[in-house]
C-alpha cells in the first residue's frame, strides 16, 4: 500500500460522491496564493465535517485553527440560516485569507473569525456557550488546554472533533521528542481519564497520508 494508491482511491470517491465544487477549489488556490501551508482538511475529510454537523443538528459551532477557512465552509454549510460558526486563528495573515475566501463562499454572515492565540480568546466565549460542536484542527502542542475548554463552553451532547491525532503513526511513541506527538498523547490521555465524556479514534489514509481523528461526545 502507497500514498499514491491511497490518493488514487480518494479520487476516485471524490469524482464519483463528492463532484466539482468550485467554492472550495478557489479556497484551496486562494490560500496557495497567500502562502498558507498545504494543510487543510482533504475534499472528503471536508465533506464528513459537514455530515456530522448536520447529523449533529448544530446551530453554533466552535473551530480553533482557522487557516485559509476550508473547514470553517465546510462546517458552516450544515448551518440553519441562523446558525453562527465561530473560528480562532492566530495568524491575522491567515485570517485576512480566510475572510476572503468564507465572503467569496456567501458565509461572512454566518462565520466570525477571531485573531489571536486561542488560549486567550478562548475565555471570552464563556458567555456565548454553549456549542454544538467544537472542531480543534490547530498547535497540537495545546491538544490538551483547547480539549478542556471545548468540555468548558459544551454541553451535554456536544461533540467535539479532534483532528490529526495518529501524526503517521508516531502517536504510540512514548519517548518521542516531537512536541506535536507530546501533544497529542497527552490529550488523548486526558480524554481517557474523562469521566464526562465517550470517545473514540479512527485512523485514515489518503492523499494527505496517514492520519486520522478523535471523536468526542460529552454525555455530562
Amino acid at each position: 500500500m502507497s500514498l499514491s494508491l491511497w490518493a488514487q482511491v480518494d479520487r476516485y470517491f471524490n469524482q464519483h460522491i463528492l463532484h466539482d465544487d468550485p467554492i472550495l477549489d478557489a479556497t484551496l488556490k486562494e490560500s496557495e496564493t497567500g502562502g498558507l501551508p498545504n494543510i487543510a482538511v482533504a475534499p472528503n475529510h471536508g465533506m464528513l465535517l459537514t455530515l456530522l454537523a448536520q447529523i449533529q443538528g448544530a446551530r453554533k459551532i466552535l473551530e480553533i485553527g482557522t487557516l485559509g477557512g476550508y473547514s470553517a465552509i465546510c462546517l458552516a454549510r450544515a448551518l440553519p440560516k441562523d446558525g453562527k460558526l465561530i473560528t480562532l486563528e492566530y495568524s491575522p495573515e491567515y485570517a485576512k485569507v480566510a475572510r476572503k475566501n468564507i465572503d467569496h463562499a456567501g458565509l461572512a454572515s454566518q462565520i466570525e473569525v477571531r485573531v489571536g492565540e486561542a488560549i486567550h480568546t478562548l475565555p471570552e466565549l464563556v458567555s456565548e456557550a454553549p456549542f454544538d460542536l467544537v472542531f480543534i484542527d490547530a498547535d497540537k502542542p495545546n491538544n490538551l488546554p483547547y480539549f478542556e475548554w471545548a468540555i468548558k463552553l459544551s454541553r451535554v451532547g456536544t461533540l467535539i472533533i479532534m483532528d490529526n491525532v495518529v501524526r503517521d503513526g508516531k502517536v504510540i511513541n512514548g519517548n518521542s521528542d516531537d512536541a506535536n506527538v507530546k501533544g497529542v498523547r497527552e490529550f488523548t490521555e486526558a480524554v481517557g481519564r474523562e469521566k464526562r465524556v465517550s470517545a473514540t479514534a479512527l485512523q485514515t489514509v489518503g492523499e494527505k497520508g496517514y492520519d486520522g481523528l478523535m471523536l468526542i461526545r460529552v454525555n455530562e
